[in-house]
């Protein structure tokens, strides 16, 4: 296909991810769920497991693959975009209240998921079927650990906002936790990916480069943060200006911690967590949520929904083996993160509320197993496996956050936070 034509069956594919997406969040929303939920489903819907499976050539046509590698530059952008304004909401200071707790939270929301899934990754590299060729077990190990352990920090947050949680024991606790969960499980992944090309230096520069990129954003970046939002307040157009060079900021960063390979996400939130809090970060979130949330993001749902193919778990051996990685993700997770803060006195239904939350994976578990597809370290076949758990913890999240969090009659429980 000609760049011209790409480009006009672009907007083609746009519009029926975005039919897709409203109709089935819709229906999603009706059933409690947030609408998140149903753009992971909508992708799946759109993908080879349905669309591909019923009408195939009809699929083919609207998904050749020659339009990926658009899908996958838009999904990118939606991401770094969504992930900034997660760090625009993201509370510092609700963390430093609640470090220690946060800390235990996280300690055991990844190393209890990692370890079984560790264990998980060796019984199915010796089974045969799951990593791709050349995969050891020192690489299948940590790489199905990091998977397990990762939390859908994304949509935490996004539940969090919707609940209005955000300044709420709960609310902090959770998004502090999934933070760090996922700053280790992404540290691993570099560590995995580095073993694949035999450079330990791969593993270095993600490590040492993250280490020194949050160090200079929170103290020259800041600064130059807070300047940005002094001079926004001299007008109109000052402020247009100022969000012009936010942009940048926000490509910058992406573009580095991509670089690094701890992948572009992580800078746009970092960012948006280094923007002082006032009426800029307001405006910032204002203007850039609406249109990502509802536009760019879907692209990315689609896309992974692209490589998920439900026809390959075709025998009860590997369902099977689905129902114990889901008990295992759901256990580690839930279970882990629910005895942590209970240890660290929280109460019986916020301990809940915080593991419903952090058992969810999401946005964060497509996006590692999108890498892993794509680098040969796993099959299509675990591919779709974990996607199926990632799917169901997801949906489990939010009915799972009301039956233990909330009142007989409806209200929030917990203890809010001061600033």
């Amino acid at each position: 296909m000609t760049t011209f034509e790409l480009s006009v069956l672009f907007f083609l594919q746009l519009a029926a991810v975005l039919v897709v997406c409203r109709l089935v969040s819709a229906i999603g929303v009706r059933l409690g769920q947030p609408p998140v939920v149903g753009e992971m489903i909508a992708g799946v819907i759109l993908g080879p497991s349905l669309f591909g499976y019923f009408l195939p050539q009809w699929q083919q046509a609207l998904f050749p693959p020659a339009s990926r590698p658009i899908l996958f530059a838009g999904a990118q952008l939606g991401l770094a975009l969504y992930m900034f304004t997660v760090g625009l909401e993201f509370r510092l200071d609700l963390v430093r209240a609640r470090a220690r707790s946060a800390l235990a939270i996280s300690a055991s929301g990844i190393l209890v998921p990692f370890f079984l899934g560790a264990g998980l990754g060796l019984l199915l590299l010796e089974r045969g079927g799951f990593f791709g060729p050349g995969v050891t077990a020192a690489q299948a190990a940590p790489y199905m650990g990091a998977a397990m352990a990762i939390t859908a920090f994304p949509m935490l947050a996004r539940i969090i906002y919707e609940r209005g949680l955000s300044g709420t024991t709960v609310g902090a606790l959770a998004l502090a936790a999934g933070a760090i969960d996922d700053a280790a499980a992404w540290a691993v992944l570099a560590l995995v990916l580095a073993s694949l090309a035999n450079d330990v230096w791969i593993a270095v520069i993600a490590i040492g480069g993250s280490g020194v990129f949050v160090v200079v954003l929170f103290t020259v970046g800041r600064r130059l943060l807070g300047y940005l939002a002094r001079y926004s307040a001299k007008g109109e157009a000052a402020e247009r200006n100022a969000f012009g060079w936010v942009l940048v900021l926000l490509m910058l960063a992406a573009w580095f911690t991509d670089t690094i390979r701890l992948y572009a996400v992580f800078g746009a939130f970092f960012l948006g967590a280094a923007v002082p809090r006032g009426t800029f970060a307001t405006k910032l979130q204002a203007w850039i949520e609406p249109l990502t949330t509802w536009l760019l993001l879907p692209l990315f749902f689609i896309y992974s929904g692209l490589n998920t193919r439900f026809d390959l778990v075709n025998d009860a051996a590997l369902w099977v083996v689905t129902i114990v990685v889901l008990a295992a993700a759901v256990l580690g997770k839930a279970g882990a993160c629910y005895a942590a803060a209970r240890a660290c006195g929280e109460t019986h239904h916020e301990a809940m509320g915080i593991g419903s939350l952090m058992n969810a994976r999401g946005l964060m578990e497509l996006i590692i197993l999108n890498i892993g597809l794509e680098r040969g370290i796993i099959t299509p076949t675990l591919f779709t496996i974990l996607v199926f758990m990632a799917i169901a913890t997801t949906l489990m999240a939010t009915p799972m956050f009301n039956r233990f969090y909330r009142c007989a009659d409806g209200s929030v429980l917990g203890k809010a936070v001061k600033p």
